[in-house]
């Protein structure tokens, strides 16, 4: 039995735990909204004592916290401006799949098919709620306690509407107590949340860069295409053994299936098909008739005749120790196995002998790939990694959804909109600044509504893509 059945397993024992659990305490449940909360008084004794203990470093923090907060809300902002522009672009928003606005549900990549994200499972899922949600409500609880704003209860939210599995944890403050505390006091409990996050992602962030170099070793070369030149139009003087005299891109790129390219003659060289265009009209890419694309190799190369591959020297210097005309194995990892294939080395265009492969720097495009992106920058992207034992890969996994999820996290709670602190964050900045509750009243309306005008286009610019 693989790791998905008894992922699923545990996903069915929670559900059915979950819902015995508010079945029988039902009489103690609150709808607010789409949720119903549990209250509880867990943690209150251990916020009260944390805070008072450490409240001279605590009221430092705070100003920590609302600089943070003020940071993430730019951040976030310029982030939402960001995908709104990507999302404009229907071969974008299909490359990125993923609705802009959907909740993180387990198994979300592997639904999606979305190849750039390592797979949620469900335990994985529980987990990184847990860990992110938990130290979200504590700080809230423990600024508060500086704050003298008494902690009611705590909790933890779900909704019922789907399977009762989506968390929520909360806690309950003294809300008349709060609105009567100076504004760098309020904003300082709101942004705790978020600063809470930020922390969690650092740590998580180090103790993944640590799992990633004591676990996974390099252990093979990835590439990203096959070998392409870009060709003048003029320069084609045959398609498929006819000769032509001056083609357009349309021509070319309009052949049936029939008439699939397959040998182009340009510049004295022999291309097998169309790789893509330019700006310029008259441009186009042509792959090269080079091994790899004839033999359709695929997967990360690990070894040469036996000679492990674990950097691109390695396989530059391995190659150029054969002839044109010589035939090796390649070892190639598909994702799951390691298998063999026997291909003939030909000559490149400067006379060298080549597989003709090509290794692209891929820049990310959507918001989740761009955050993916900068937290592992760390590893070299054409390299592929070898664990070193069982579970390296759950483990590092695990890891990368608590940074991934918990800077998400951060960003979107600083949003200047109703339902978010940053809602309320940004109400507080506005009246601190104009000292009119009038003013900030209007420039939240403002700031909220025009929030989910944008959602609504964004979430238009995905159905136009997909339907």
């Amino acid at each position: 039995m693989n790791g998905m059945f008894w992922d699923l397993l545990l996903l069915g024992i929670f559900v059915v735990g979950v819902s015995a659990f508010l079945f029988s305490r039902r009489k103690l449940l609150k709808k607010e909204g789409w949720l119903l909360l549990y209250h509880t008084k867990w943690g209150i004794k251990l916020i009260d004592r944390f805070g008072k203990k450490h409240k001279k470093i605590l009221k430092v923090l705070s100003y920590v916290s609302v600089f943070t907060g003020f940071v993430l809300m730019i951040l976030v902002i310029y982030f939402f401006a960001k995908v709104t522009i990507l999302y404009s672009n229907i071969k974008v928003a299909q490359a990125i799949k993923v609705p802009p606005i959907t909740p993180l549900i387990p198994y979300l990549p592997q639904l999606f098919k979305i190849s750039y994200l390592p797979d949620l499972y469900f335990s994985v899922w529980l987990i990184a709620i847990l860990v992110i949600a938990i130290p979200h409500e504590f700080f809230h609880g423990i600024f508060a306690r500086i704050a003298n704003v008494k902690t009611k209860t705590t909790g933890f939210g779900f909704f019922p509407f789907f399977l009762p599995v989506f968390l929520a944890a909360f806690v309950n403050l003294d809300e008349k107590a709060m609105e009567k505390k100076k504004n760098f006091e309020q904003m300082a409990v709101l942004s705790a949340g978020t600063f809470a996050n930020i922390l969690t992602a650092g740590i998580c962030l180090l103790l993944m860069i640590g799992i990633f170099f004591a676990s996974f070793t390099p252990a093979g070369i990835i590439y990203n295409d096959y070998a392409y030149d870009f060709i003048n139009l003029n320069e084609i003087t045959s398609i498929n053994n006819f000769s032509v005299s001056t083609p357009t891109y349309e021509t070319i790129s309009n052949l049936t299936s029939a008439q699939r390219i397959n040998h182009i003659v340009a510049k004295n060289s022999t291309f097998v098909g169309i790789a893509g265009t330019t700006s310029e009209s008259n441009m186009v890419a042509l792959y090269y008739s080079a091994p790899a694309i004839k033999n359709n190799l695929s997967g990360a190369i690990t070894s040469i005749n036996g000679e492990k591959i674990d950097g691109f020297e390695k396989l530059a210097s391995e190659i150029n120790s054969y002839n044109v005309g010589e035939t090796i194995t390649l070892g190639l990892y598909d994702g799951v196995d390691v298998h063999n294939s026997d291909v003939v080395l030909e000559r490149s265009p400067d006379g060298t002998p080549w597989l003709g492969v090509v290794f692209l720097k891929n820049e990310p495009t959507g918001l989740i790939q761009k955050l993916s992106a900068f937290f592992t920058s760390y590893k070299n992207p054409n390299i592929y990694y070898k664990p070193n034992y069982n579970g390296a890969e759950f483990l590092y996994n695990l890891f990368w959804w608590l940074v991934l999820i918990s800077f998400s996290v951060a960003l979107v709670n600083m949003l200047p909109v109703g339902i978010f602190d940053g809602g309320r964050f940004f109400y507080l900045t506005i009246l601190s600044i104009t000292k009119s509750k009038k003013i900030a009243e209007t420039a939240f309306r403002i700031s909220t509504s025009a929030f989910l005008v944008l959602i609504l286009i964004l979430m238009f610019f995905w159905v136009k893509a997909f339907f």
